[in-house]
């Protein structure tokens, strides 16, 4: 096979899963509001609920779209993922009621299996010892659709509220036709596994990889470390406002900067850091990072001082795909797409949690009934929950690879 051109799908597949995200949210407040024909309060609470469906179908059915395609492949989840999607925005563009958004979210979550079943993917082609660094490609392609997305639809929204859902569409669909001539199938008769219901809903899942030998602590670590990293998108924009009195324009240039980090480290740095390092060292390191920024965040006072922190920052996300690399060396070749829909099913009640946290955190410490005003007190937070997972990593035994089930 190609795997160039295989890669490059996959690549481009989870830069438009996370484009799709930010491209658009710029227009999301006015067609809500255009559909709703109320305010920016009551558009915001719709907003928060629509995201919140959207988690929630990724946590029930992230396990089972990895199960599907650990017995039909991933190439035939990944396509119909890529035309549902386009689907989907489609949708979106058409909607006149906020049932129909609400529709569209729902199966949005639900065919949500680009990032996981890519990970599953990459984990199929790739050597035991290429693994992390294959997963950093997939978190320098979130990088990339984290910085293009809100710049596209922040211009799209020039020609209308609609027009973000078009273009959205219109990608997706191009992905999977592009998809359908290059990506050859990853998953052989060698590794091929029955769907069984018990192991395609999230608790059968969890039940089943957490009982691998050392991955429950492992993705517990991972869902604890998901909720500490979500004090970037979670409340950087009212810290940003609040601290350094910062509008939009800056918020979204500092949100670019730190995209274009996260894409150089996953991207470039990973690869000969694991190399050097090894996987857990990686992990420690990266964890360590992120304590050190989330702390100076904390207490920083200066706007140009926090900008000049993003290479700090963007450099702890290696702890994420070396983390995942060492899970994905224990599951068995069978186990890739179960192993990665149960990831994206725990990081997405991570995403559920997480927002409640750091916004309550914030405004407790920012509105006056705190103990002391403190803009950064989800950082430091963050930080707390960070040096648990250091801990709980250091204790962690070596886990051994598993058996095809």
């Amino acid at each position: 096979m190609n795997k160039r051109l295989a890669v490059t799908f996959i690549f481009i597949s989870v830069m438009l899963d996370s484009m799709g995200i930010g491209l658009i949210m710029p227009v999301m407040p006015d067609l809500i509001q255009e559909i709703e024909g109320q305010g920016i309060g009551a558009a915001a609470v719709w907003g928060g609920l629509l995201a919140t469906i959207f988690a929630a179908m990724q946590f029930l059915f992230g396990p089972t779209l990895g199960s599907l395609s650990d017995r039909y492949g991933r190439r035939p989840i990944l396509i119909i993922s890529l035309v549902i999607m386009a689907f989907n925005y489609v949708l979106m563009a058409l909607a006149f009621t906020i049932w129909l958004l609400i529709i569209a979210r729902v199966i949005g979550g639900i065919t949500a299996a680009t990032q996981s079943t890519s990970a599953a993917y990459m984990a199929d082609i790739s050597k035991p010892e290429e693994k992390a660094a294959n997963f950093g490609l997939i978190g320098a392609a979130f990088g990339v659709g984290f910085v293009l997305g809100p710049l596209m639809g922040g211009a799209l929204a020039e020609f209308g509220t609609r027009a973000p859902f078009w273009a959205a569409a219109c990608l997706a669909a191009a992905n999977a036709i592009f998809g359908y001539y290059v990506l050859p199938e990853s998953v052989t008769d060698r590794i091929r596994r029955p769907f069984e219901w018990r192991r395609a809903n999230p608790l059968g899942a969890f039940r089943n990889i957490g009982g691998l030998p050392g991955v429950k602590r492992l993705l517990l670590i991972s869902f604890v470390y998901t909720i500490a990293f979500f004090v970037y998108p979670g409340v950087w924009a009212y810290y940003g406002a609040e601290r350094f009195d910062w509008g939009p324009g800056m918020i979204g240039l500092s949100l670019g900067i730190f995209g274009i980090g996260i894409a150089v480290v996953q991207g470039l740095l990973i690869r000969p850091v694991i190399a050097r390092i090894g996987e857990r060292k990686a992990v420690i390191l990266g964890l360590s990072v992120d304590v050190l920024a989330f702390v100076a965040l904390g207490f920083v006072t200066n706007g140009w001082v926090a900008l000049a922190l993003t290479p700090l920052t963007a450099l702890g996300s290696i702890a994420g795909p070396a983390l995942q690399g060492i899970m994905s060396r224990t599951a068995a070749d069978d186990q890739q797409g179960e192993l990665q829909g149960t990831v994206t099913s725990i990081n997405a009640v991570a995403t559920i949690v997480a927002p409640l946290m750091v916004t309550q955190t914030f405004w407790y410490f920012t509105d006056g009934n705190g103990p002391v005003y403190s803009p950064g007190a989800p950082f430091l937070l963050s930080a707390i929950l960070t040096i648990g997972c250091i801990f709980a990593f250091m204790q962690s035994p070596r886990p051994k690879r598993a058996r095809s089930t």
